[in-house]
């Protein structure tokens, strides 16, 4: 698949913005400091979205991680 493929349900982010594409979530994450881009939470989503792409993984994982990346600070 590509990376253009959308997720079933956006994904919100602070300030109002949105995710649409698997695309749009893989530059999301390139553009975090280094260091939060290493955390273990953004590695998964990062892994996951790569697996989607390539149609290794299914695309609900990808939106998975990304929602356990971004809130990764709520319990």
């Amino acid at each position: 698949m590509p990376w253009s493929r959308a997720f079933e349900d956006p994904i919100a982010l602070p300030k109002g913005r949105q995710l649409l594409t698997l695309d749009e979530a893989a530059a999301y994450i390139m553009k975090l400091p280094k260091g939060e881009q290493n955390l273990p939470k953004w590695q998964a989503a990062t892994e996951a979205l790569i697996m989607a792409a390539e149609d290794r993984g299914p695309l609900l994982h990808a939106r998975v991680g990304m929602l356990r990346a971004l809130n990764r600070h709520v319990v």
